[in-house]
């Protein structure tokens, strides 16, 4: 990477050259272009070329040498030969100067150039090298030259930003055909002045001087856009004395070129005449300023850039270009305007038949829009009559009004064809009539006005049919319509007649009938339906005598609503007698039943034992459960029998009287049956107390037997496991007498309730409850001597364990300390010494134990206590434990 860099430096030490070429024609700062267009083919006749890369002269630093050895009388050619004569030197140092004075005056003209672009985006640069560094000004410089949306620059400040944005509009560049070898985003990020203002010559060839072309008159020759830029040069300033334009450099050093120029298109900006040769900073400074002013073209340059021994060539072409496209586009607006004055001439003669036309087709159009209005009117006479003179009057319009606006229609297809003739032969725009005055347009609507005609007919004669169908359906109508009140007349008498019977099978006989009746009503409900319907429909259609047909319509429905309202109401009477007998026949069902239950509730059975007692309470439940049940059906006749007892009912099929005494005898007979129903649940109720309380102590007392029995046991274990594991059996007996003694005291208390209450059987309750709890004392006592001996046996097992324990530890003690070893070294002696220290803490941690075993013995029962097996080892670990302490 830095030998490249190393090579560029090299290529730029030469001058500010621009956009260079590399070895395919390409276009790259820094480089001395090829005799090639843009495009990297040769110019040839005929043919529109791109810039010229003659841009870049390659001569142009073997010229400055020319200028210095012309200014100069150097010494002999061997002097130039020593690369550190005096002469290299001052040459050198005279390029180095010319090309930085170049990179001034191209750094400000092209700042002014892209400045005036984005200024039309209200933009702006202050630094051309510095704030193209981001990338994000070049990109918008970019889309207002070509008009083209280009990628959203990325955010941010970072250099890798800055890289991302570059290379955006480097590759739209490249898109655009414009080649750009050898110049990377990093020499416009890293603020390279010489690639940075070869960069904006390049976007400057290709969007402002690349479309430059002149067409010469002699051989219609399209030259390249640097010549054709010097050949319009050329010709605008043809004739003008002083003034000979054959480059871009000298040849405008004086000013007079622009002011030529200026004055060739303006010659009321600039008096030419008054201008002189040898005051060049004032002609130029004039023509700047005229051109900024009046024309509004940016003052690229300062006539200090121009009035120098060697103009900078790109901005001078940079700044001329800007001249071109402002004369070129204001030549393209003049010419423009002759050409409408003839334009408008021809028009006048075509404008009068043009206004004809649009009158006749306006009212040709206004009277069809009418017409069809006309047509579509759908409010057509109702009667038969009044459609048949509509249908003449339909017939009358289309022979005698509709022909001549066909003859109309015609005429206005002929002055179109005439008005198109003769603006052709004037070479005039064909004229199009506005949208809807069109013959395509008037064709269309004669169309729809064709089909509202026909529609019309249509609409004409449907009428005429429905009108004459309209006739014959109320004839229909007249003649149903009569049936059906003579059939209602006769049915009415019918139903008004009332012959039930006294009994429920005769009420049945009767409903059923009356169903039958009610059956066939109903189904001639389609019949009268029917007729309503035949109305509904002469109603619908709007049937010009439709009040007859609706009053004698509604005076079939008003018979029909009155037959079923007599229908209903003979309904009612015969459901009420209906209702009645089955009331009566109900009331005689429960009496029976009561009847049979009271024979059960006497009985005076109350169980031999528990258990059939309970299954007698059982059953009890079972009967009461009827009878409550039996409540809900009683009430039920009760408010069924208010229907025929109230004084708001209208219709009473029989006397109240008799209906309120059979409800009485009712209720008095069910309340008696409550009442055995209750004596007889207190009589089972005692029973089963009596023989609740006999089984429960029963139950205790088999307990009581069982648990004397196992406390009889003189086993109290053969180890200490074994004593404790029967120490805790006792103690979980001892916790289910305490659960067992709630209990128990329940039931002597319900005993001696029975007892206070002078149960039939209170002496056998007295003699039960005596006895359980005689047991009871015993077992408390019984438990208590068992206890006292396991936990004895307990101490014992105790201290024989321990004393094993004691004596094991104090045979290993002895065994170590009784050891004649004393070590053979000093690391030996020391290992010896700390053991025998941890036993002497060990015989100190073990007194305690041989205290606690003495107050075991003191614990002891007296019998064990004296035992040599206990006295004995206790009084060989105090020996022994004496020996091992000294």
């Amino acid at each position: 990477m830095a030998n490249v860099h190393d090579e560029r430096q090299v290529v730029r030490d030469g001058g500010i050259s621009g956009a260079g070429q590399d070895q395919n024609g390409s276009l790259w700062p820094g480089s001395t272009p090829s005799p090639k267009a843009l495009d990297g083919s040769s110019p040839s006749a005929g043919t529109m070329s791109t810039i010229s890369p003659t841009d870049f002269d390659s001569l142009e630093i073997q010229q400055q040498y020319n200028d210095i050895n012309n200014r100069w009388d150097l010494a002999a050619e061997t002097d130039w030969d020593n690369e550190n004569s005096s002469a290299r030197l001052f040459e050198r140092s005279r390029i180095k100067a010319l090309a930085d004075e170049r990179e001034a005056v191209q750094k400000k003209t092209f700042h002014k150039w892209v400045n005036s672009h984005l200024g039309r985006v209200t933009c702006r640069i202050g630094d051309l090298y510095t704030d193209l560094r981001d990338g994000r000004m070049l990109i918008r410089l970019l889309e207002v030259l070509s008009g083209e949306q280009l990628p959203k620059p990325t955010k941010g400040r970072m250099r890798i930003h800055c890289l991302e944005n570059v290379d955006k509009a480097l590759q739209f560049l490249k898109e655009q055909k414009v080649h750009l070898e050898n110049m990377g985003s990093h020499d416009i990020v890293d603020g390279n002045h010489r690639l940075t203002l070869g960069l904006i010559w390049t976007i400057i060839l290709r969007f402002q001087i690349q479309d430059i072309s002149v067409v010469t008159e002699d051989n219609k020759e399209k030259r390249s856009a640097k010549d054709a830029l010097l050949l319009w040069c050329q010709m605008k300033t043809a004739g003008y004395p002083n003034v000979n334009v054959h480059n871009f450099t000298t040849s405008w050093r004086d000013g007079l070129a622009f002011s030529a120029i200026v004055h060739k298109h303006r010659s009321d900006l600039i008096e030419f005449d008054t201008l002189k040769r040898s005051n060049a900073h004032h002609n130029l400074q004039n023509a700047f300023n005229v051109a900024e002013k009046e024309l509004g073209l940016t003052k690229l340059l300062d006539a200090e850039d121009v009035n120098v021994d060697q103009p900078d060539e790109k901005s001078i072409i940079t700044y001329v270009a800007t001249y071109y496209h402002y004369f070129s586009k204001m030549k393209a607006l003049a010419v423009e305007g002759k050409r409408i004055g003839k334009v408008l001439d021809y028009a006048i003669e075509a404008d009068q038949l043009i206004d004809k036309y649009e009158s006749l087709a306006s009212e040709l159009l206004q009277w069809i829009q009418q017409t069809i209005h006309t047509l579509n009117d759908r409010q057509l006479a109702n009667s038969l009559n009044g459609v048949q003179n509509q249908l003449q009057a339909f017939n009358s319009y289309r022979t005698v009004e509709k022909p001549p606006k066909f003859t109309e229609k015609g005429n206005l297809e002929v002055l179109l064809f005439t008005i198109r003739s003769k603006m052709r032969a004037n070479n005039q725009k064909v004229y199009m009539p506005r949208e809807g005055k069109l013959i395509s347009d008037i064709n269309k609507a004669w169309e729809r006005l064709e089909k509202a005609e026909h529609e019309r007919e249509l609409a004409l004669r449907n009428e005429l049919i429905r009108q004459e169908k309209l006739e014959m359906l109320a004839a229909r109508f007249d003649r149903k319509a009569a049936m059906r009140e003579t059939w209602l007349s006769e049915n009415q008498r019918l139903v008004s007649q009332d012959n039930f019977g006294t009994d429920l099978g005769a009420v049945e006989a009767a409903t059923r009938k009356h169903e039958a009746i009610e059956t066939d009503i109903g189904a001639y409900g389609e019949r009268v339906a029917a007729v309503e319907a035949v109305a509904r429909e002469l109603e619908a259609e709007s049937y010009h005598d439709v009040r007859r047909v609706a009053a004698r319509r509604d005076n079939v429905l008003r018979l029909w609503e009155y037959l079923k309202e007599l229908l209903a109401a003979r309904r009612e009477r015969l459901h009420a007698h209906r209702d009645l007998q089955r009331l009566l026949q109900e009331m005689r069902y429960i009496m029976d039943w009561m009847g049979d239950m009271k024979g059960r509730l006497q009985s005076q059975d109350s169980g031999k034992h528990l258990h059939d007692v309970l299954d007698l309470l059982q059953t009890h439940t079972l009967v009461e459960a009827d009878i409550s049940a039996q409540a809900e059906r009683i009430k039920g006749v009760q408010a069924a029998a208010q229907r025929f007892t109230s004084e708001d009912q209208p219709y009473k099929p029989c006397e109240p009287a008799l209906v309120v005494e059979r409800v009485d005898l009712l209720g008095r007979a069910y309340g008696e049956l409550g009442q055995l129903a209750v004596e007889r649940r207190d009589r089972l109720e005692d029973s089963r107390r009596l023989w609740q309380f006999l089984w429960e102590l029963g139950e205790e007392g088999a307990w009581i037997r069982e648990q004397e029995q196992i406390l009889a046991a003189a086993d109290c274990g053969r180890d200490l496991t074994s004593a404790l594991h029967l120490l805790s059996k006792h103690e979980a007996f001892r916790d289910e007498m305490a659960a067992r003694y709630g209990p128990l005291g329940t039931s002597i208390a319900a005993g001696e309730a029975l007892v206070q209450e002078g149960h039939v059987g209170a002496p056998e309750v007295t003699e039960r409850i005596r006895d359980i709890r005689e047991q009871w004392a015993h077992l408390e006592e019984t438990s208590v001597l068992r206890e006292q001996s396991l936990k004895e046996a307990v101490a014992l097992q105790q201290f024989q364990t321990d004393a094993s324990d004691m004596e094991a530890w104090l045979g290993d003690t002895l065994r170590q300390v009784s050891s004649q070893e004393l070590g053979h070294d000093e690391f030996s002696t020391q290992t010896l010494a700390r053991k025998q220290r941890e036993v002497e803490e060990e015989i100190q941690s073990h007194r305690p134990v041989i205290d606690s075993l003495q107050e075991q013995v003191l614990a002891l029962p007296e019998a064990y206590a004296h035992d040599p097996q206990v006295r004995g080892p206790l009084s060989g670990f105090t020996v022994g434990f004496r020996v091992v302490s000294f």
